[in-house]
């Protein structure tokens, strides 16, 4: 090697030297040094995000699978704001052969239902009247709705006007 590619090689090196120990004086700590947080407590935010959530989520199929994935979201979401001591309104809307999942003589749901409504009284269950009517001429008979759920005019107006007044729609 000759003399001149020592010397450069010698300022090259002194100069890597000072960048690295002036970015470990400036660089933040490590992830490893950094105390852990409880998984809520890093969920928190400040009171200004305090304002009520609300969440529609509507069900307009007659499948189990899906009737519980619509449960699913809404014990989630309902879950996941009282973690963060937040609150929230969760309406599911049935309409359509949806209606199936509040109906007292059909729904396959019903028992997770009642339990639901029984632990978690943000999340409330809206039956569409209309389809209630159209099922009974079909079949000929009352359509007996249960008990946790409310019969209102129109599932699908229902779903339109929660969403004028700001709410989130979700169709799981």
């Amino acid at each position: 090697m000759t003399r001149f590619a020592m010397i450069r090689f010698e300022n090259v090196f002194r100069t890597s030297a000072a960048v690295l120990v002036a970015l470990l004086i400036v660089a933040p700590p490590s992830a490893a040094q950094v105390k852990k947080q409880p998984a809520a407590q890093m969920l928190k935010r400040p009171a200004a995000h305090n304002e009520l959530h609300r969440l529609v989520l509507q069900v307009n199929t007659n499948d189990p699978a899906m009737m519980n994935l619509a449960l699913n979201n809404a014990t989630n979401v309902a879950q996941y704001y009282k973690d963060l001591g937040e609150k929230v309104a969760i309406e599911v809307v049935t309409f359509g052969p949806g209606l199936h999942m509040l109906r007292d003589d059909t729904s396959p749901v019903k028992a997770r239902i009642k339990a639901i409504r029984e632990s978690t009284p943000a999340i409330s269950f809206k039956a569409c009247g209309n389809t209630q009517e159209n099922m009974h001429k079909v079949e000929n008979k009352e359509i007996p709705i249960i008990l946790e759920a409310t019969v209102v005019k129109s599932g699908v107006v229902r779903v339109m006007e929660l969403q004028e007044q700001g709410w989130t729609y979700v169709k799981p």
